[in-house]
């Protein structure tokens, strides 16, 4: 009797380390509960964000609304409304991002700018576009979409742009025409 109660007990202890060790971690898959895969995991209205460096402030983004889809596995923020992006440099000269529509990539550091994009340098140099891509990491800015650029007195027309974010290296891809403003 004795030794058929140490099997039983043995038995169950076996059962029960096996059954541990075939467990595995599923903390990510609970965090998920409640929210949908569909669903940003947080949103944010009314946005007026200051980024400083040494107390001095670099840009300020301006959006009615933000969603959250961060916690997939290529997260993301979109800006369903639209941004104002106000961007300073070292002489607190500004440089404006305007569009109707936004979406920024956390892993690639890539922003797409979409619907009346118009970006302003602080010498009034001005790209007007319907969709424009922002790399952070090489402060690039292109697209292979219908431009209109103007630099100076010049409007340019193209099919496609590439440019720093200063617009010291900006070049109109394919370009349809050139036409000089009156002052």
């Amino acid at each position: 009797m004795q030794n058929k109660s140490l099997y039983i007990n043995s038995i169950a202890t076996v059962l029960t380390v096996a059954m541990l060790f075939s467990c595995k971690s599923n903390f990510n898959e609970v965090q998920k509960i409640g929210v949908s895969e569909n669903q940003p995991i947080g949103i944010a209205e009314n946005i007026n964000l200051k980024y400083t460096d040494s107390g001095r402030v670099t840009a300020n983004l301006i959006s009615p609304k933000m969603l959250d889809f961060t916690n997939r596995d290529f997260g993301y923020n979109e800006f369903p409304d639209g941004i104002i992006l106000h961007m300073y440099d070292d002489l607190n000269q500004k440089n404006t991002v305007i569009a109707d529509y936004a979406i920024s990539y956390k892993e690639t550091n890539l922003i797409d700018l979409q619907g009346n994009v118009v970006v302003t340098s602080h010498k009034k140099d001005t790209l007007f576009a319907e969709q424009l891509y922002y790399d952070q990491t090489k402060e690039w800015l292109f697209t292979n979409k219908p431009v209109t650029f103007r630099q100076g007195r010049d409007l340019i027309n193209g099919k496609g742009f590439d440019s720093d974010s200063e617009f010291k290296q900006a070049q109109v891809l394919e370009i349809d025409g050139i036409i000089t403003l009156e002052e």
